[in-house]
């Protein structure tokens, strides 16, 4: 229990400006991204540093109270809602990109650094950091470690865990480790780094991150290809990475997603196909020309209907931001809006969108499909409205269908947005009774308490569900 004597003293650590405590800031930070999913924090705090931090998270753990690390909030997975109250930590004051390393091609910041302020910083040093996720414009660094962001670039470039080095972390017992460094090879111990990315803020709070940069690219190339069947677009998909070809991005949109981006962008998306393929590719010029002539006739053998080439960076610029916003878009259409990411082979894309469409139609419900074709990363977006009780029901059933489809077809519950709370009943789907008690174990382990970001991850008493062997 938050007290004033507990808050005097906070604002003793911190500073009273940085402590928030009102009803309308309670209910600023009371929810995330994720639909049906709100409740009042205790307080909101924000450090300026790591001992600040370090100081707050032994108070709590002294007085049991839960601690929800918190970016900007673009959470879909109701990973950043405090459902067991709590303090909410912000990182406004821990917002600096700390040292740029040219020598070992390294940056370091801290946490509340926006995803695309690093991207352009060390872009305007010939430098390069490649996870960029459609939430880049004001998604933080520290949330993209949190839930492991992946992103359009993805495919060829990996995702966020593969450019984090290491680590500062503050632990459920206050105390501060770090993990890694600059270091090509360090097997010095268990991987502590890998253990904390992708750990939605349930084992410490990251105050501090060494991240690996890349040689900015030095060319670029756009095109998108249209098909009048989601299998001539998978199959395309396929055939372009078995040309052993790699395109920095290689992104789908279905039908109705198409329509609503074109109607909210009017970048001139031909809107008369079923599908469409959103191709990029980056490096030296005579490769990505190379690359591109073989990717265009890949698409035209696969009996594309329109295969077309931005001819200028503009253009090329407003193809990609229309995908980006395709979940701006659509969520004009509907009171309330999910967005999931179940994730299947790439090789698997088209029986999935088959099995998202049937699975609509037969719980009557609205489903959008657009994603990362290329490693097989689909968003099924659900448009609906929460205040209808029997349709969210509906939605429920059809949402827990589609995570069991994706994993018959040898995919996941989640490839980027996270477990979080509302996934949690399904984790063990995914990764069985044994590999849910493996991971019980660790955060037993580290949080003894469970006072970090509690009720994320594991859920807290299995629902009445669909059951796997009825897909």
């Amino acid at each position: 229990m938050v007290t004033e004597e507990l808050i005097h003293l906070l604002k003793e650590i911190c500073g009273s400006e940085n402590v928030q405590s009102s009803t309308a800031s309670r209910l600023a930070y009371s929810y995330d991204a994720t639909a049906n999913y709100q409740s009042l924090p205790d307080l909101i705090l924000s450090p300026r540093n790591t001992e600040e931090l370090a100081s707050i998270v032994k108070i709590c753990s002294r007085n049991k109270i839960p601690i929800i690390p918190r970016g900007s909030g673009t959470n879909l997975s109701a990973g950043t809602t405090p459902t067991q109250g709590g303090i909410i930590i912000l990182f406004k004051n821990m917002n600096q990109i700390l040292e740029l390393d040219q020598e070992n091609l390294t940056v370091t910041v801290q946490p509340g650094v926006i995803t695309k302020t690093l991207i352009d910083y060390v872009e305007e040093r010939d430098l390069f950091y490649p996870p960029d996720p459609s939430s880049l414009r004001i998604s933080t660094v520290g949330g993209n470690i949190s839930e492991n962001s992946g992103g359009l670039r993805g495919l060829k470039y990996g995702v966020t865990k593969d450019y984090v080095m290491g680590l500062e972390s503050v632990l459920p017992n206050g105390k501060v480790i770090r993990t890694g460094g600059k270091l090509a090879k360090d097997v010095a111990g268990y991987d502590l780094t890998s253990l904390l990315v992708g750990s939605e803020g349930t084992l410490g709070i990251i105050t501090e991150a060494t991240l690996k940069l890349v040689p900015k690219p030095t060319y670029k190339e756009t095109i998108l290809a249209t098909f009048k069947s989601l299998e001539d677009a998978a199959e395309a998909v396929s055939a372009i990475i078995a040309a052993r070809i790699i395109p920095m991005t290689l992104e789908f949109m279905d039908q109705g997603t198409i329509q609503v981006v074109e109607e909210y962008s009017k970048v001139g998306l031909p809107t008369n196909c079923e599908a469409l393929l959103l191709i990029e590719q980056d490096g030296d010029e005579l490769a990505v020309a190379k690359d591109m002539e073989k990717i265009f006739e890949i698409c035209l053998d696969h009996r594309a209907i329109g295969v077309q080439k931005a001819e200028t960076e503009e253009e090329a610029a407003e193809i990609g931001t229309a995908r980006r916003d395709a979940l701006s878009a659509l969520a004009r259409l509907s009171p309330t809006t999910i967005l999931e990411d179940a994730t299947v082979p790439r090789s698997k894309i088209a029986p999935m969108v088959r099995e998202i469409i049937r699975i609509s139609s037969k719980y009557n419900v609205t489903i959008r499909t657009f994603g990362h074709a290329g490693d097989g990363n689909l968003h099924p977006t659900c448009l609906t409205d929460l205040r209808d009780e029997g349709e969210m029901e509906r939605v429920e059933l059809a949402l827990a269908e589609i995570f069991a489809a994706s994993i018959a077809l040898g995919g996941t519950i989640t490839g980027e947005h996270g477990v979080g709370e509302m996934k949690a009943p399904y984790l063990e789907w995914k990764i069985g009774e044994a590999g849910v008690e493996v991971m019980k174990a660790i955060k037993k382990g580290i949080d003894p308490d469970n006072i970090m970001n509690p009720g994320k991850v594991f859920a807290k008493a299995t629902k009445e569900r669909l059951v796997m062997r009825s897909v």
